[in-house]
């Protein structure tokens, strides 16, 4: 699915919840979080990116299906010597299901992007030392 609006606004009206050492952080596109700032700092991280194998193509996907491809993801990351940490994204809307993510340290976002568009995203969830998330579209990248 090419990127649209409806489809921009519908990432933007997600909340992505990072499961860190020491508790989780809850990030919204564009605003600070100071918590993950606060890690980033600690563990002397400069970028991160949060990337899903979940519905490519934002087409709805069966469960067995979506968890398959999420362990092939994680086991790439691995593979390329990154520790995933686990995350989801919640969207704001009852109409779409929680997706099972990977927040990764300092995997930069033409690198995320590069892994999204293997499993056929859209777009990643890539930011600084300074915590606030950005939405960036895989096609953008290229």
């Amino acid at each position: 699915m090419a990127k649209t609006s409806e489809l921009e606004a519908a990432y933007q009206a997600t909340t992505y919840r990072v499961f860190l050492p020491g508790g989780s952080c809850d990030l919204r596109v564009g605003q600070a979080c100071d918590a993950l700032a606060e890690w980033m700092a600690r563990e002397d991280v400069d970028c991160f990116a949060i990337v899903t194998a979940h519905n490519p193509g934002s087409q709805p996907t069966d469960a067995a299906r979506n968890a398959e491809r999420q362990s092939q993801l994680e086991c790439d990351l691995l593979e390329g010597n990154y520790e995933p940490y686990l995350a989801q994204n919640l969207p704001d809307a009852g109409d779409w299901p929680m997706e099972e993510s990977c927040f990764v340290a300092d995997l930069l976002a033409e690198d995320a992007c590069a892994l999204a568009g293997d499993y056929g995203q859209n777009a990643v969830i890539c930011g600084a030392a300074d915590g606030v998330p950005h939405l960036v579209w895989v096609e953008d990248s290229e």
